[in-house]
């Protein structure tokens, strides 16, 4: 087994965290975190050789873990044959230097293995630009201390993304590209503004699909709209924003996103990098979060998921949680609520309970009509372009005949030019 590793030529990394009295509740490292750390290593083509867990007071400020756990773990690589350690925690870049001078092997953090599998996943051009805005902020300040790391050029994890002949220019160079990228980004946004202002203007709301990594997401999009985006059993599966159109019932459409999946320890340089993307939830009226009903660790993950959401979504945004893969659990196992739902996205269970959900999250009565307004009433066109959805019009001899989904305000005021109910 181990021989075919290496005849692939896969990474093969000991992972390493510090649990240190000090840390907070997302600073420390735990065994649960490690298996996470060691999900997000084979995502990215690694493979794990060992796991290593220290315990301190606080971390050491020249090589963190201390340098005789430091010389065991030189020791764990060598005998394991690993290509490289990779740290749980978020490291200086002294720690860096002063692991890799100990260990002899290129030393990563979590942070840079998480840039290294969105730099794999991002096909867009939106997707890639986040992604090399977020490179160069985490690798700006840690350009001294890299070490070793600068040297290898594209040679396996950690390395994709911004080459040697970039890293070592100098920090004015580097900051001036993370100006043109964020420009960039800036027009990206724009362009999603029309288009949301649009989406608006046809009243059509728009329900952003939330979740911790691998919750199924992506798996729920495809089940109701038919998207056909890849839906993997896989860590950071979807970096690129997909939105599609969905009918909840005859009275109501939505614009369905799917986002990148939130994660622990997410690094901040990433959120704000992937703010183009993210800024679908502050815009959204309703967010389905998608929770894995199977994970063991799923309370800590939804705590993880509404933390960002409080940072990222308008307050008052209605939230919607469904659970996913409650085919894989008992019936007892999950909450029950007028804001929560169970289904399978993988088996098709619970999807029109989810659908009558959204309708009824989404707060108000909706009716589709055809109207026949006379020409005196010419300015309520432009009304109901503007708060209704608005399907066809169309001017004949008796008046301007509109199809439109409206709510109950509008449906009140002009219920005498009902000519019928769709």
């Amino acid at each position: 087994m181990e021989s075919n590793f290496e005849q692939n030529g896969q990474e093969r990394a000991v992972l390493v965290g510090l649990n240190a009295d000090c840390f907070t509740k997302e600073q420390i490292a735990t065994d649960e975190t490690l298996e996470e750390l060691e999900a997000l290593l084979e995502t990215a083509g690694g493979f794990c050789t060992a796991k290593v867990l220290q315990n301190r007071h606080a971390p050491d400020s020249h090589s963190f873990i201390g340098e005789g756990k430091a010389q065991e773990v030189r020791m764990l690589a060598e005998a394991t044959a690993s290509t490289m350690v990779i740290f749980d925690n978020e490291l200086s870049p002294g720690n860096i230097r002063a692991l890799e001078e100990i260990i002899g092997v290129p030393v990563l953090d979590r942070s840079a293995l998480i840039l290294d599998i969105f730099a794999q996943r991002a096909k867009t051009k939106e997707g890639r630009l986040q992604v090399e805005l977020a490179q160069y902020k985490y690798l700006l300040p840690r350009l001294s201390g890299m070490g070793n790391s600068l040297s290898r050029q594209g040679g396996g994890i950690g390395t994709r993304g911004p080459g040697e002949t970039k890293l070592e220019s100098d920090r004015r160079h580097i900051r001036e590209r993370i100006y043109r990228l964020e420009e960039e980004l800036e027009q990206v946004r724009q362009v999603r503004s029309v288009q949301r202002e649009r989406r608006m203007k046809n009243s059509v709301p728009v329900v952003a699909i939330v979740g911790y990594t691998n919750a199924g997401k992506s798996t729920l999009l495809n089940k109701l709209t038919g998207a056909g985006i890849p839906a993997n059993n896989r860590l950071f599966d979807t970096l690129d924003t997909t939105s599609r159109q969905l009918t909840v019932s005859d009275n109501l459409d939505v614009i369905l996103s799917d986002t990148v999946g939130f994660i622990a320890k997410l690094p901040h340089h990433l959120v704000n990098a992937f703010r183009a993307t993210l800024e679908e939830l502050e815009y959204a009226d309703l967010l389905l979060h998608v929770i894995d009903a199977s994970d063991p660790n799923r309370e800590e993950h939804i705590a993880v998921v509404d933390k960002l959401i409080a940072q990222l979504a308008k307050p008052g945004t209605p939230v919607l949680k469904c659970y996913n893969k409650s085919d894989l659990v008992s019936p007892e196992d999950i909450p029950t609520g007028e804001d929560i739902v169970s289904i399978s996205a993988s088996q098709g269970f619970g999807m029109e309970q989810l659908l009558g959900a959204i309708e009824n999250a989404l707060g108000q009565a909706r009716h589709h009509v055809v109207l026949c307004l006379p020409y005196s009433m010419g300015g309520q066109v432009e009304t109901l372009h503007n708060n209704a959805q608005v399907k066809n019009v169309d001017y004949t001899a008796d008046g301007i005949e509109m199809e439109v989904v409206l709510d109950d305000i509008l449906y009140g005021r002009l219920r005498d030019y009902v000519k019928k109910e769709c």
